[in-house]
């Protein structure tokens, strides 16, 4: 997955309902969307709140 020119790679497998995964950034609403997108393609059902966290601005997104 490609995040502001960043590539993350995201095991699906790994990401269980009740884990949340932080990506940082800095526009966090296209983020957002271009998150919930991904997870949309797979069916998996996720929260997403864009965050500051350790002073790193971003998107945490839970898995329900």
């Amino acid at each position: 997955m490609l995040v502001e020119k960043v590539s993350y790679d995201i095991n699906i497998k790994a990401f269980r309902r009740g884990t949340s995964i932080f990506i940082p950034c800095l526009d966090g609403t296209a983020v957002r969307t271009q998150l919930m997108d991904y997870f949309k393609k797979f069916r998996i059902k996720t929260v997403t709140k864009i965050t500051i966290e350790n002073g790193i601005r971003g998107c945490r997104v839970w898995r329900i």
